[in-house]
C-alpha cells in the first residue's frame, strides 16, 4: 500500500511525469518521465513502466494517486453571489451555501467539466471587503467572488480509464498549468500584476493575477506541435524529425543525410509561428487588464524552451518577459505544494474514492 509516500502524475499530451514524495521526509523523492510521445498509442505502456519504476524505488505497492492534467478545453468561470444573513454571525455553513449554490450553476450551464479548483477571491461583508474568511464578524449582507476552474470530462475519464485497469484509484484531480503557476508564483513576490504562459505541446495557458488574486485562466489551442507541424509540411519530412529541427535548429542545419535545409528557412518557420502565439497571448492577457496595468508576463513550460536557443533573441521579446527555468522535477511538486499549502482562498475539492463502477462524486471543506 502507498501509505509513506504520494503519488503525483502529470499527464502531458507530449510527456509523462510522476514523482513520489515521502509525506514524512520531504527530501525523500523518487521522479520518473517518459519518452516524448507523438501520440498517445503508448501511453499504457508509458503509465506501467513509471509506476513500475516508482514502486521499486519507494517499496511500496501503489493503489492511489494525484492526477495533474492540462486541456486545451480548460474553462475558468468567474461568478459573483450574495446573500442576505440578517444582522447574525457569519457561518462557515452560509459560506458553503453560497459555493454550492454557485456550484450548481456552473454545473448546470458547463455538464461536460468538471469542477477541480474553486477560489474565492473577495468576501465582501456589508460594505468591507476580505481577502479570508473572516471569524466572528456580524453582518446583513456577504457577496463571494469566486473562480472556478474546470476539466473537460472526457479528459479526466480519460486518463482514470489506464489507472483504473491498474487498479489504481485517484484522490486529487488538479489542473497543472494553475498548480504550476500558484507554486512559482512565491518567486514573484515584488510582483503584484503578472502572467504566466505555460506553452505545452497542443495549447498554451494563460494565468493571470492582479493584485496577486488569481482573476483568469485562459487557454489558447494552440502550442509547440504546431510548429512542428509547420516544419514537417513545409519541408515535407515527418514530424519526428521536424520536432528534432525545432529543438536543435541553431547547432547546424545538417538535419539528415539524406537531405540539407536552408537554416534560413527554418528559422522564418519558426518564427512566424512563435510570434503569433506571443501575439495572441499577449492579446489575452490585455483583454483582461486596464490599459494603465503594468503586468509582467512569465513563460514556461516544455514548449518554452524553444527560446533557450540563442538565435531566439531576434524576437523582441520585451523588457516585462521573463523565461522561467523550468525543471521537470518542479513540475510534480508543484501539485504536491498545492495540496500541502493551506491556502485560505481556496475550497478544497475532496474526492470520494473510485468505485468499479466508475462513481466519483466531489464534496469540499474550507480551510480555517
Amino acid at each position: 500500500m502507498s501509505n509513506n509516500y504520494q503519488i503525483y502524475f502529470d499527464c502531458g499530451f507530449s510527456k509523462l511525469r510522476a514523482s513520489a514524495v515521502n509525506k514524512n521526509d520531504l527530501s525523500k523523492v523518487f521522479y520518473k518521465e517518459s519518452k516524448f510521445l507523438f501520440d498517445h498509442t503508448e501511453l499504457d505502456s508509458e503509465i506501467q513502466k513509471i509506476i513500475t519504476y516508482l514502486e521499486k524505488n519507494t517499496n511500496e505497492y501503489i493503489d492511489d494517486v494525484n492526477l495533474m492534467i492540462d486541456s486545451s478545453k480548460t474553462l475558468s468561470i468567474g461568478i459573483s453571489i450574495s446573500k442576505k444573513i440578517d444582522e447574525s454571525k457569519l457561518r462557515q455553513e452560509d459560506i458553503q451555501f453560497l459555493i454550492l449554490d454557485a456550484k450548481q450553476q456552473i454545473l448546470k450551464n458547463y455538464n461536460n467539466h468538471n469542477i477541480v479548483h474553486i477560489i474565492i477571491n473577495n468576501y465582501k461583508i456589508d460594505n468591507t471587503n476580505y481577502d479570508y474568511f473572516p471569524s466572528d464578524v456580524k453582518c446583513s449582507f456577504i457577496s463571494l467572488d469566486i473562480l472556478f476552474v474546470s476539466l473537460p470530462n472526457e479528459m479526466i475519464e480519460y486518463f482514470k480509464k489506464f489507472f483504473f485497469n491498474l487498479d489504481i484509484s485517484i484522490n486529487q484531480i488538479t489542473c497543472s498549468s494553475y498548480a504550476k503557476a500558484r507554486n512559482y508564483k512565491d518567486d514573484f513576490i515584488l510582483n503584484k500584476d503578472l502572467s504566466f504562459i505555460d506553452m505545452g505541446f497542443n495549447k498554451t495557458s494563460i494565468i493571470s493575477y492582479v493584485n496577486n488574486k488569481i482573476t483568469s485562466l485562459n487557454v489558447l489551442p494552440i502550442g509547440g506541435s504546431h510548429i512542428t507541424k509547420d516544419i514537417s509540411k513545409i519541408l515535407k519530412i515527418d514530424l519526428e524529425q521536424a520536432e528534432d529541427i525545432k529543438l536543435n535548429f541553431n547547432k547546424n542545419n545538417n538535419f539528415s543525410n539524406e537531405k540539407i535545409f536552408s537554416l534560413d528557412l527554418i528559422h522564418k518557420i519558426i518564427f512566424a509561428r512563435v510570434e503569433e502565439m506571443l501575439e495572441l497571448c499577449s492579446q489575452s492577457v490585455k483583454s483582461r487588464l486596464a490599459p494603465k496595468d503594468q503586468h509582467k508576463l512569465i513563460l514556461m513550460g516544455e514548449g518554452s524552451k524553444i527560446f533557450e536557443n540563442q538565435l531566439m533573441n531576434k524576437i523582441i521579446l520585451g523588457s516585462n518577459i521573463d523565461i522561467l527555468n523550468e525543471a521537470p522535477k518542479n513540475i510534480c511538486q508543484s501539485g504536491f505544494k498545492l495540496g500541502m499549502r493551506l491556502n485560505k482562498q481556496e475550497v478544497v475539492v475532496v474526492p470520494k474514492k473510485q468505485t468499479k463502477q466508475g462513481f466519483f462524486e466531489k464534496l469540499f471543506h474550507l480551510f480555517d
